[in-house]
């Protein structure tokens, strides 16, 4: 099984330049908690996240009408479609995180890889080892 198999296929996106209330608001209609950025060709740029928007939005005081650019995580950790079901699980384990931007061969975004696409997949073991690993506090 590869990410292509259990991805959520060409998720919603927000340009670098777009407020930080519009990509809250394709949070909420799209019911995700991340949403990809990229450039005018697709590729991406960056990920925004509601913690990025919680810690480095409202928190420092900026309004919703702040550039994703200045709040976004700029260095995306990503697989490729062919990615292996457990290359997904090590990349979110070692990087704790909970949710894999997809990319294809132009690195454009044409998919994401969650948690719960990997408890929907893989065995429990798998599931139960990787919601540990990213669940585990940071030292």
């Amino acid at each position: 099984m590869n990410a292509q198999d259990i991805m959520t296929k060409a998720p919603a996106c927000c340009a670098p330049e777009a407020s930080v209330g519009d990509a809250a608001k394709l949070m909420v209609e799209n019911d995700c908690g991340q949403i990809p950025v990229v450039d005018n060709n697709g590729v991406l740029v960056g990920i925004i996240t509601d913690r990025d928007i919680a810690c480095r939005c409202v928190a420092e005081g900026k309004q919703s009408d702040t550039p994703v650019s200045e709040v976004m995580s700029k260095s995306a950790i990503t697989v490729t479609q062919d990615a292996s079901l457990d290359e997904c699980c090590k990349k979110m384990e070692d990087n704790q995180i909970r949710r894999l931007p997809v990319v294809d061969e132009a690195g454009k975004c044409c998919g994401i890889v969650s948690q719960a696409d990997i408890a929907q997949s893989a065995r429990k073991e798998e599931t139960g080892d990787l919601v540990r690993s990213v669940s585990k506090p940071s030292e």
